[in-house]
């Protein structure tokens, strides 16, 4: 994402610290997501042993997978706005028909159908 850049007359890149800021985000999720791999894994032993210890154990279990779940969608959630903000910014410094071209005048995209 580094080469990515917003056109308005001069090159403009995006902010390092927004990039660092979406890595920083994703290896959370990232991490978060592999927690709960984990956790559906401890809970689906649980479940097939049907030990009662280990059942009640799930309720636990499955409280944080719920809590792990609702902290994936607020970075997804934080992620989203911050990057909506970023192109918002972007699109502010040029024109409203897009970026421009590297000789100033307006760069249409084409939109093809599906």
């Amino acid at each position: 994402m580094e080469g990515d850049t917003f056109n308005n007359g001069t090159q403009t890149q995006l902010d390092g610290r927004m990039l660092q800021s979406f890595q920083k985000s994703f290896v959370q999720v990232q991490s978060i997501l592999d927690q709960n791999r984990l956790l559906i894994n401890e809970i689906n032993q649980n479940h097939e042993s049907k030990i009662p210890d280990n059942l009640s154990r799930n309720v636990g279990l499955i409280k944080e997978l719920n809590n792990n779940i609702r902290r994936v969608v607020d970075l997804y959630a934080d992620l989203s706005t911050s990057y909506t903000k970023s192109v918002d910014a972007a699109s502010s410094e040029g024109d409203s028909t897009g970026a421009l071209k590297s000789d100033g005048k307006p760069g249409y995209k084409r939109h093809r159908p599906s």
